[in-house]
């Protein structure tokens, strides 16, 4: 397994209801994506904070954690995602939230976590986001848009997927402030 190579032992404990695998971010100082295929929940979330524990122990501070086959993450899942940021922040990393499904979208924003997170939609803007850093002094944000489809105003911080409060469309706003349905 490439798991292996990258951190010798990764694949040493494993989960049946949460597959985890890793390959190094090209183009990103100490990254590594972390593809999540399966759910996170109250049972399987030490295993999930151990691995990961694992891979921030290796030196990969900038994580990307692909979600197109994540499933479900329940409220205890998400606060592991926290718990991960808290850990990279002070070594100067941080972490994106990629492909994130529908469902689990609505989850983090239920609980207000949206809003913390680095929410890209495809692998291209997760890199240029670590390459971009702090140094993007010229940001479009905040910004104030109108919703696509019931044209309700709406403040945003920053790029990412949002539900719009009017109407509750899912919207994917770029980093140029570029607004679609998504």
């Amino acid at each position: 397994m490439e798991n292996n190579v990258i951190i010798p032992g990764f694949d040493s404990e494993k989960d049946d209801s949460l597959v985890i695998n890793i390959r190094k971010a090209e183009g990103v100082t100490n990254g590594l994506f972390v593809y999540l295929s399966g759910y996170i929940d109250t049972y399987n979330s030490s295993f999930f904070q151990k691995k990961v524990s694992q891979i921030i122990d290796a030196g990969f501070i900038n994580l990307i954690f692909n979600c197109s086959s994540l499933n479900y993450v329940s409220s205890t899942g998400i606060g592991s995602f926290t718990v991960f940021l808290k850990m990279v922040k002070p070594k100067g990393g941080n972490v994106v939230l990629l492909e994130i499904q529908p469902k689990v979208y609505e989850v983090f924003q239920l609980l207000g976590f949206s809003q913390f997170f680095n929410i890209k939609s495809t692998a291209d803007e997760a890199i240029a986001f670590f390459s971009e850093g702090t140094i993007s002094g010229s940001s479009v944000f905040p910004l104030v848009i109108s919703c696509p489809v019931c044209t309700k105003k709406l403040r945003s911080t920053r790029a990412g997927r949002f539900r719009c409060s009017g109407c509750k469309s899912i919207l994917a706003i770029n980093d140029n402030g570029d607004v679609s349905l998504g």
